[in-house]
Formats: C-alpha cells, sequence, structure tokens
C-alpha cells in the first residue's frame, strides 16, 4: 500500500498544479477523523479556495473529476466523496489495501524504515552521577533515550549514544567521605555520621571492597583499591568506578549501551570552560557585576541575565554545560537530543543562551530537549519508596527485577515523557489484557502458534493471492500495518516513543479482532495462504515496533 499512496500522491501533486499553477499546495493524505468516511482524506479544496476564489466544494469537485480519470486512481480508489466545506474522503480498492501484506513480507525488519540520509544525531541520556545506584527516574530516562535513538534509526540516521557524568564534584565528594566513614567502622545513626553522607547498604559494601583492595573495571574505567583507610583520593576513584560499574550492570539488564562516555571533569582539565568563558568576555556578552561574572542572556530570550563566575571564583553549572554543547557541535553533531528530568527545565534557556552568544553558528533551538517527570511506584495499592540498598529510593534492578526487562520498559514509554506516570507492580505482572505489553507480545506468540501449527515455509507466503482478504476485520488490519512507516516518522520527529506503545496496542487488539472473527487455518488452501500472509505481516511489524522499545517479542507464552 505505500506503493499505492505514493502513486496516489503523484497523481495529485499533478491535478494540483493543472487546478493552479504556482500555487505551491503540497500533495498529501491524511487519515479520516472517522474511519466509515473512507481509508484517506485530502484538504487541498480548501486550501486552494482562497486562490482561485472558489467556493471550497466547487474545488473540490473539480478535482475529484480530475482524480477521477488518471490511472493511478482508476486502478487503486473505489470511490471520492465530497463532505463538509470541502474535505476529500477516498475509500481504496481492497487490492490496494491488500498490497501492504506484500510489502511487509518482503522488507521484513527492515519495514517501516528509511534510508540512510547521512546526518548524524547524538543523543544523551541517563547521565546519572556516579553517586548510588541508579533509581526509576533514570530507568524512564533510560527507556526514552534508547527508543529515541532507535526511532531515529530507523529515518535513516547515524545515531550516537553518550552518557555525561561528573567525576569531582561536591556528590562525588560526599560519596567518598561517607565510604570512608564506613571503612572506619561507623554507620547511619552513630555519633559523627554526618546528616549529609549517603545512607544505602550499598555505601559500605563499597567500603568492604576498598578495604580488601578488589580491582573494579567499568565501560570507562578501571581503578584498584589501596585499602588505605587515609587515602581520600584512592576512596574517591574507587567508588566511582565502582558505582560505574554497577551503573553498567543495571543498564546491561536493561538491554542500554552507550557509545562514549563524557566526563565533565574534562572540560576544565581540557581547557573547555575557560576558552568558553573567553569567548563571551570577547563577543562582549557579559559584564562584571557585585564581584561576579554575568551572561547577558536577556538577550535570546532568557528571563534576567545569569551569573556565569561567581564572587568565589566558582563557575555556576550551566557553563560546563555551555562549553560541552560547544564541544558536541565541534565534533559534528549538528543534531543533539538532551533527556533530562523536567528539574532540567531551567537549564534551556541558558544554555541556548550561552550557545548562541559565543556565536561559531550554532542554530537557535539548538539542541533540543525531552524533559521527563520522574516514577512512582505501587504496589498492592500502596506506593513503594524506599529499597534497602540504596536507602531512600526504589531502584532500576529493584524493578526490572520485581518485574521484568520487558515490563519496565513498555510501562515507562507508555505515556507521554513530561507526565507523571506510577508504576503498577501487580498490573505489570498480571497475564491477562490489562496489561499492555502481555496484551502485544500475546499478540505476537498467538500468531508464531498459528505458524508453527501450520508448519509451512513462511517464505511461500510473499507472493501468493490476497484476493480472499475482503472482510471488514481483515481490510482494518491492513490499514493499520500500511500506518507503521507513517507512525514511526511522526514518532521520532516528535520524540514521541508513546506514539509506538498506542499503536502496537491498537495492532494488537485489531489482530485479536480479526482471530476472533475468522479461522485462519482452514481447508481451503488460497484463503488459508491468504490469511497466513496477513497474520504473517502483522507478526512481522509487531515484532519491529516492540524492538525500537527494545522490548522482546516472544515466540511462546
Amino acid at each position: 500500500m505505500l506503493l499505492v499512496k505514493q502513486e496516489l500522491l503523484v497523481a495529485l501533486a499533478a491535478e494540483l498544479v493543472k487546478l493552479s499553477p504556482g500555487d505551491g499546495v503540497r500533495a498529501a493524505f491524511e487519515s479520516p477523523k472517522v474511519a466509515s468516511h473512507g481509508d484517506l482524506a485530502c484538504t487541498a479544496a480548501m486550501q486552494l479556495a482562497k486562490p482561485l476564489a472558489l467556493n471550497p466544494r466547487h474545488v473540490a469537485e473539480r478535482l475529484r473529476t480530475g482524480l477521477l480519470e488518471t490511472p493511478a486512481f482508476r486502478n487503486w480508489v473505489e470511490a471520492i466523496d465530497i463532505a463538509g466545506p470541502g474535505f476529500i474522503n477516498i475509500k481504496l480498492k481492497p487490492q490496494a489495501k491488500q498490497q501492504v501484506v506484500h510489502e511487509v513480507l518482503a522488507a521484513g525488519e527492515a519495514f517501516g524504515t528509511q534510508p540512510s540520509n547521512g546526518q548524524r544525531v547524538l543523543v544523551e541520556f541517563v547521565s546519572a552521577n556516579p553517586t548510588g545506584p541508579l533509581h526509576v527516574g533514570h530507568g524512564r530516562q533510560a527507556a526514552l533515550g534508547d527508543a529515541i535513538c532507535n526511532l531515529y534509526a530507523t529515518q535513516g540516521w547515524n545515531v550516537w549514544r553518550e552518557f555525561y557524568y561528573n567525576d569531582a564534584g561536591v556528590q562525588i565528594a560526599t560519596l567518598a567521605t561517607s565510604t570512608q566513614l564506613r571503612a572506619r567502622g561507623l554507620k547511619p545513626g552513630d555519633a559523627g555520621w554526618p546528616e549529609a553522607a549517603y545512607n544505602g547498604d550499598y555505601i559500605a559494601e563499597i567500603a568492604a571492597d576498598f578495604l580488601a583492595q578488589k580491582t573494579v573495571r567499568s565501560d570507562d574505567r578501571e581503578f584498584t583499591a589501596s585499602g588505605d583507610v587515609n587515602d581520600l583520593d584512592s576512596i574517591r576513584q574507587f567508588a566511582v568506578a565502582y558505582l560505574r560499574h554497577e551503573q553498567d550492570l543495571d543498564l546491561q539488564a536493561f538491554s542500554v549501551r552507550f557509545d562514549n562516555y563524557y566526563l565533565e571533569s574534562s572540560l576544565y582539565t581540557s581547557g573547555k570552560v575557560d576558552a568558553t568563558v573567553k569567548r563571551l568576555q570577547q563577543a562582549g556578552k557579559t559584564y562584571e557585576q557585585d564581584g561576579a561574572l554575568w551572561l547577558k542572556s536577556t538577550d535570546y530570550g532568557d528571563d534576567k541575565d545569569r551569573v556565569m563566575r561567581k564572587s568565589d571564583g566558582s563557575y555556576t553549572y550551566f557553563v560546563p554545560d555551555v562549553a560541552y554543547h560547544i564541544a558536541k557541535w565541534e565534533r559534528g553533531f549538528g543534531k543533539v537530543v538532551n533527556i533530562q528530568g523536567t528539574d532540567h527545565h531551567g537549564t534551556i534557556a541558558r544554555v541556548r543562551a550561552g550557545l548562541q552568544a559565543v556565536d561559531v553558528g550554532i542554530p537557535p533551538g539548538y539542541p533540543d530537549y525531552v524533559l521527563h517527570t520522574m516514577v512512582r511506584v505501587t504496589r498492592g495499592g500502596e506506593e513503594v519508596k524506599i529499597s534497602k540498598r540504596a536507602g531512600s529510593y526504589v531502584t532500576l534492578r529493584d524493578l526490572v527485577e520485581w518485574t521484568s526487562k520487558d515490563a519496565v520498559r513498555f510501562f515507562l514509554l507508555s505515556r507521554k515523557p513530561d507526565t507523571e506516570y506510577i508504576f503498577d507492580i501487580d498490573l505489570a505482572l498480571a497475564q491477562n489484557n490489562d496489561n499492555p505489553v502481555y496484551y502485544v507480545q500475546y499478540a505476537h506468540a498467538r500468531i508464531c502458534s498459528v505458524l508453527s501449527a501450520w508448519g509451512g515455509d513462511a517464505a511461500s507466503l510473499a507472493g501468493v493471492d490476497l484476493t480472499p482478504l475482503q472482510s471488514p476485520q481483515a481490510m482494518n488490519l491492513m490499514l493499520l500495518l500500511a500506518r507503521y512507516p507513517q507512525m514511526l516518522t511522526a514518532a521520532a520527529q516528535d520524540f514521541a516513543p508513546h506514539d509506538v506503545t498506542f499503536y502496537l496496542r491498537e495492532l494488537a487488539a485489531s489482530y485479536h479482532s480479526y482471530y476472533d472473527a475468522e479461522r485462519i487455518l482452514v481447508d481451503d488452501e488460497a484463503v488459508k495462504k491468504a490469511r497466513l500472509a496477513l497474520v504473517a505481516a502483522t507478526a512481522r511489524v509487531l515484532h519491529n515496533g516492540l524492538q525500537v522499545l527494545g522490548v522482546n517479542a516472544p515466540q511462546k507464552m
């Protein structure tokens, strides 16, 4: 149906030029808001009414007459109706809808993907400082970031996944002193235990391994403990490496990988922060006041100017962010997406202001931001607030162990990022239609069971006659399959992996309805092969969509 739609678009574009040369109305189809109105809709008549100085319904009539005379519309269109002020509703012939089955089976895993566009995109996500286990908020960010990367890959982008963290800030210093106190035998609640210290059991684990002079390895660092309780720098480096290793284990269990780890400290040691400040000063975008250095961020839409360097000589946290994004630009990433919590909302205007002020060619609106809210966890109708290991919050590892990687990913992606989400553990464990990931995975497994019971060669379905696919349920299923590529494109543009979850649930529901309406393994060989081809194509699209989300498509359940 994708080729059918392309032929129809070409015919529509030609007719629009005939009607009104030079007006530049784009040939496009929409999905009718009411399914009974047709399979495709077009609003071009209403757009042309004003330049042609004609009633839009009159324009629609002229356009309808022209379209019905084209070979493409004669081949693939059953009827064209005009509704309301000039909507053109198009009803396709069954054979037009059936084409998508052949297209899916021929393309396989590539169905829905676009060829390489030669462009690079850097997606930065998780970026958790190594001060404790990853919490469920990091889990939401990991699921979002990875799915957005996968969506961009389907659209032909060369995707780079990056993890940015600080290994030398105040939080890291607190981590080191907390570990040192544990190594000396102190624990939370003892006299002398600081209020700001980290209290989770993981601190005791780090201290014990440090005293045992163990070596820890993460994806981006390795360190051997000195075992000397007075060696605070060794404790700091060991604790950072230990927790980075723990983060790696969590992310590996969550099937998330990164191409690069970028240290905030490197921005200082390499001189990038100082160089950025110097650039801003030379551009005349800063001023001194009250012993501090300020950025004229109001020149770029911020609600007030921002302090860059405090009176004590230290930089505020957005300055290294500006330096980091200049580095991203200089590394050749013209498209950058940051996945962060909503608490970073105030950072956006000042970082973008700094990037515009340095005047190195970075476009306005760079980088893109996707902000997400935190996640609440419930079990048995009550909120779960703490983890024994972390001490004050539920960890990503807890959530995966209590449910599954697939459930956590699908659930955390099932709402818009900026929508508060309550993760219901009981629902995630339920094996019924109320559990969305189970519902979608079961549809895939159900199809695999049918194909297995048939026992034939799936490759033989590629060229079968699809004429028997005439029922309303079959038609609805094929229209949904045809929507998949367009849905992926829109989801990538809007940073909306939740659109994929909505689509998969709708596709699963359509398949279950089809399965209930028509028996697949019938005696009539032609009918059986056509129905098997349809369900095999459905399984392929379910598989492809789940893969975008990082969720498995099981063959048995």
